[in-house]
């Protein structure tokens, strides 16, 4: 997912990607060969930080792919639907600071 920032200023980035975009994103940057393992890429990308909203609240890989029931990853898009619903459950409950402001009647 990204949305466009307001566009008060030239120099920032055109969007922020958060979710499985920031996902595909950093993968980009690690030469990954497929098929791999889920301990592959916790010892390559688990040290990655990725925003899961935009907030800019991060998952570590390591703790999203510890989350996911599969080993093994055929491509690049069989790792990115295994770790979609991981971002998206993360990014709905929120942070715990979200879910006390939220339950407050002001």
């Amino acid at each position: 997912m990204g949305m466009r920032p307001p566009s008060n200023d030239t120099d920032e980035p055109s969007s922020i990607e958060f979710g499985i975009a920031a996902v595909d994103a950093r993968l980009d940057e690690y030469d990954i060969s497929y098929p791999v393992t889920k301990r592959d890429l916790e010892r390559r990308v688990g040290h990655l930080d990725i925003a899961y909203d935009m907030k800019g609240n991060t998952l570590s890989m390591r703790d999203a792919l510890g989350k996911v029931d599969r080993d093994e990853f055929a491509d690049e898009q069989a790792l990115l639907n295994a770790l979609h619903p991981v971002f998206e459950r993360r990014r709905e409950r929120g942070t715990v600071f979200d879910r006390i402001r939220s339950s407050l009647p002001f």
